[in-house]
């Protein structure tokens, strides 16, 4: 594998971790927000498709989703649940943003691009649900 491998197999990994998020929250969310919650997953299943079509197309193998996963805080009410999925969004930046650190080629980086922008964007709508402020992160992504 090489370090673009590498870092969008860490992309897959973050994308079935937040699939996962998403799923144990639904069932404590609004009505009204799992449709939100819906498309969410529907865009984290397409982004991480799309690494694992990256990866493939790279002669390397995509790692597979685990059986589980544990999620930063215990969900058990719909404050709880919206954390957890702020979480997974802000760990998904993590990942693309190290894709673009690492990538040798155009296909990884626009994938690294996407899925930092849409993650960031997700992360931003669910600070403003927990009326954190501020709602945006100068440099998405970035653990310092």
């Amino acid at each position: 594998m090489s370090a673009t491998t590498d870092a969008l197999s860490t992309a897959v990994d973050a994308e079935n971790a937040a699939i996962f998020a998403y799923g144990v929250s639904t069932a404590f969310v609004t009505a009204i927000q799992r449709d939100t919650v819906a498309d969410h997953i529907a865009a984290h299943r397409a982004s991480r498709d799309a690494a694992v079509d990256a990866i493939t197309a790279a002669g390397a193998q995509a790692p597979d989703a685990a059986a589980g996963y544990t999620l930063p805080v215990t969900v058990d009410n719909q404050s709880s649940a919206i954390r957890a999925l702020l979480a997974a969004e802000v760990d998904c930046t993590v990942a693309y943003r190290a894709v673009l650190e690492q990538a040798t080629d155009a296909t990884a980086r626009r994938l690294g691009v996407d899925g930092l922008t849409d993650s960031a964007v997700r992360a931003a709508g669910w600070r403003v649900y927990l009326r954190e402020s501020p709602a945006t992160v100068a440099f998405p992504g970035s653990t310092a």
